[in-house]
């Protein structure tokens, strides 16, 4: 697809990218022709839709009926599309199997975390004609066993255990990187020794793109900022004004008025 070899050119070029998660059809109307390079419809909307405390939750068919509804809303996005937990852990038929399912969905793309054994199932993915792009640092699929959201590659040793995984990552295919909650010179050094270009979300300015999540960048959780989010809007305080005036147009009688009967 055009776009993704996109991705490789941008990093050429230094044109940063532009991501943004989605998970419906009015999001990704509201995303098409933005300017936004590319979608990601995150499991991370166990969290943000489901109300979740993790990402866990998610299945092959909750990843794809939120896919299928970005790509009705959003029919010229570039999408790509979270692989949930254990899917790439399940061997690679079965990885096959949920990624084929996201496809048929509409994404264009999949996304998977971590490296160790999942490096052969990206491989697997990629020769079968499945783009893939690849998630390290902090992986919110595995937050159980590191005791929570944390800031990962603090010190040298972990630093080249990171970029050893990127590399490996990179060899086996995948198109792009997602590189979270890792200190800024970390992911300079990651991103000045790839190929591909590396997508950052709480890693700092130097990685080839960004991504945010949908309702982080709105502000419609006004009490959830973490350090590395900006709000770029405020959707919340917006959709309240909007809803206390609806009802009070309807408790005085002022809606629905003449103009707005049948």
């Amino acid at each position: 697809m055009e776009a993704l070899r996109n991705f490789a050119a941008a990093k050429n070029s230094g044109h940063k990218i532009s991501m943004v998660t989605a998970y419906d059809a009015p999001s990704a109307r509201l995303i098409s022709g933005t300017g936004i390079d590319a979608l990601l419809v995150g499991d991370s909307v166990m969290m943000a839709v489901h109300g979740h405390s993790d990402t866990l939750a998610a299945t092959p068919a909750i990843m794809a009926l939120h896919t299928a509804a970005v790509a009705r809303g959003g029919p010229g996005c570039l999408i790509v599309a979270d692989m949930p937990f254990l899917s790439a852990r399940k061997g690679t038929a079965y990885a096959l199997d949920t990624a084929a399912e996201l496809l048929r969905s509409g994404a264009h793309a999949v996304k998977i975390e971590g490296a160790g054994s999942t490096v052969a199932v990206i491989r697997e993915l990629v020769e079968a004609g499945i783009p893939v792009m690849g998630h390290l640092g902090l992986q919110p699929q595995s937050v159980r066993a590191t005791d929570g959201y944390h800031v990962q590659a603090k010190n040298p040793s972990e630093v080249l255990e990171l970029l050893d995984d990127a590399q490996a990552l990179e060899k086996a295919g995948a198109f792009a990187l997602v590189l979270e909650c890792i200190p800024s010179e970390a992911a300079k050094k990651i991103t000045a020794k790839l190929t591909i270009p590396t997508i950052g979300i709480g890693a700092g300015p130097h990685c080839d793109g960004q991504i945010l999540v949908w309702h982080d960048l709105h502000a419609l959780n006004p009490s959830f900022k973490p350090r590395f989010v900006r709000h770029f809007g405020d959707a919340s305080a917006e959709s309240r004004r909007a809803l206390s005036a609806y009802a009070e147009a309807v408790h005085s009688g002022q809606f629905p008025n003449a103009e707005e009967s049948f």
